[in-house]
């Protein structure tokens, strides 16, 4: 099976560490030579230390959830002649306490809005597709978040 690398920079910049006062701002670089700013979320950690405009690990998470999802839809789609035009996903993730003192993603739902054309899926065919994308998201089988998936019939 394949490796992932993923590299992660933070360096303090002269600020107070010992006091907590630090920027929780760093970078993911990637392999392919992708450099993402990155920063704790401001739900967690307020500003200043907290970048909101940097992608923090849970959106990362809810998003890699989305992402494996949508890659799985559009390969099995595509191997059933099913031609998609365009597969937008607002997706959302729910932080919540799962055991004394522990907090997790408890649930991720996502809401996949596609559009075909050619011979449009009815229902039925839209739901199968999304079941299978589900069922084969490796993200999906590494995690014990729950997962719902609202389709957006367009």
């Amino acid at each position: 099976m394949a490796n992932f690398v993923a590299t992660v920079k933070w360096q303090r910049n002269n600020e107070d560490f010992l006091s907590n006062k630090y920027s929780r701002a760093h970078t993911w670089e990637f392999d392919g030579g992708s450099v993402v700013a990155a920063s704790a979320s401001p739900h967690i950690v307020p500003s200043p230390w907290s970048v909101a405009e940097n992608v923090d690990p849970e959106e990362a998470f809810v998003a890699s959830i989305s992402s494996c999802h949508m890659l799985f839809f559009l390969s099995i789609a595509a191997e059933q002649g099913v031609q998609v035009d365009s597969y937008t996903d607002i997706a959302s993730g729910t932080m919540s306490r799962v055991a004394k003192g522990k907090h997790a993603i408890s649930n991720v739902t996502l809401n996949p809005a596609v559009t075909y054309s050619g011979t449009v899926p009815n229902k039925e065919q839209q739901e199968s597709l999304h079941h299978k994308a589900h069922e084969q998201c490796f993200i999906a089988n590494s995690v014990n978040t729950e997962i719902a998936i609202e389709i957006q019939y367009v």
